[in-house]
Parts: structure tokens; C-alpha cells; sequence
């Protein structure tokens, strides 16, 4: 549902190790395409987790016996401590995982050594240190722009916590360039303008790019 997850997701699974027979939670899931690319890319057993989507659709979409589709609050999860191998999140992080104890909470349905994979919205620098939101991200998305971070800022982050040890946290090189071909496309397929063309083309790549943060629980 967000830009260019597939890409996001291939770039991510580079700091993963995903085994078949691994059980992997796929949260904020969307539409399904990246719990699917999960299941036929690496023979992982998915948990399509998603609150804003229904599991019912999703599943037309999917059809696969090794994905299964649920509605889920990322604060409430239904699932026993360390379930998961692997926790993947694709564009949806920034909307719950900026909280100082989500980390503890997420973490706990990992097994030990479990892995955590994001890939989120990011920023060059930070909010704070720029004093304000740059007017052209502002126009689009406003205050929300204040949970795209650095990867300095996650790294620091999750490592304070010693839950984890961080084996990624980068800027993607392409992310702002990716984001904007993906718009590209969109506008093409809508017959319509993208909305988020004009922040992109007037953040010429200044500021705005993708996280990809990859961790271990300890």
C-alpha cells in the first residue's frame, strides 16, 4: 500500500537470514504482496498481520495455504511469546514503533536470536536538529513527518535498550529515486497525478529516503 514495498523488501532481506519452515510475522501487511514475496522467495511460513485491510481480502488476494491473513493492532498482538523466527515490517513501522518501549513489546514474540527486519520512511537528518518540518514534506504529510528518522537515530535507539543486537541501520543510497519512479508508475496506472510527486521533485532528494534497520534479540 505504500511505495515500492517489494523493492524495500528485497533490499531488507539482504540483513536477514530466512530459512524454509521459518515462521515469520509479516506486520502491516497491507494488500499481502510482501507476505507473499516471504512465502515463495524464501519457503516461510507468514503471518499477515494488518489493521487497516480485511483478512478476508487479503486472502482472495493471496491464496497460498502457507500465508495466513488476521486483523491486528500492532499493540495488542494475538500470539504467544517467542512464536516468531523472524519479524518483518515493511512501511509501517513509523506508525507504532517510535514509542521508547515498543522494542520490548515486539521483541518479545521473537524467539531468542530472532531477527527483526524494518524498512521505514526516513530522513537525512533529523527534525530536531533542522529546528522544523521542511515545508515541502509538511504539505503532504505534516506533524507525522516527525516519526521518519535517521538510521543514526534507530540504531541509537534499539541499541540503548540492549534487547537486540543491530546488525543494519542504513540510509538506502537509491531510496528518494526508487520512491519517486514508484510514484511515476502510480500516476501512470491512476491516470492521475501522484500526491506525493511534488514532495519528492522539491525534496530532489535532500532529505527524503528509506531505513532498513535489521536487529537480533539477544
Amino acid at each position: 500500500m505504500g511505495p515500492n514495498p517489494l523493492w524495500l523488501l528485497e533490499d531488507l532481506a539482504r540483513d536477514l537470514d530466512l530459512r524454509p519452515g521459518m515462521r515469520v510475522l509479516d506486520l502491516g501487511s497491507g494488500k499481502g504482496a510482501t507476505a507473499v514475496f516471504l512465502a515463495k522467495e524464501y519457503g516461510v511460513q507468514v503471518w499477515a498481520a494488518d489493521l487497516w485491510v480485511d483478512p478476508t481480502d487479503a486472502a482472495a488476494h493471496i491464496d497460498r495455504d502457507d500465508v495466513v491473513t488476521l486483523k491486528a493492532e500492532a499493540h495488542t498482538l494475538p500470539f504467544a511469546q517467542g512464536f516468531f523466527d523472524a519479524i518483518v515490517c515493511v512501511d509501517a513501522y513509523e506508525y507504532f514503533g517510535t514509542a521508547d518501549n515498543y522494542l520490548s513489546y515486539i521483541t518479545s514474540f521473537l524467539k531468542p536470536g530472532g531477527q527483526l527486519g524494518v524498512a521505514t520512511p526516513a530522513m537525512t537528518r533529523e527534525v530536531r536538529e533542522l529546528g522544523h518540518i521542511p515545508e515541502h514534506i509538511k504539505k503532504l504529510v505534516g506533524w507525522e513527518a516527525l516519526a521518519w528518522h535517521t538510521a543514526d537515530w534507530w540504531r541509537f535507539q534499539w541499541e540503548i535498550t540492549e534487547l537486540v543486537d543491530v546488525t543494519a541501520a542504513r540510509l538506502q543510497e537509491n531510496g528518494w529515486a526508487d520512491w519517486v519512479k514508484w510514484s511515476h508508475a502510480v500516476s501512470e496506472y491512476r491516470g492521475e497525478r501522484d500526491d506525493a510527486l511534488d514532495m519528492l521533485e522539491a525534496d530532489n532528494g535532500q532529505y527524503l529516503t528509506f531505513a532498513i534497520l535489521a536487529a537480533r534479540k539477544r
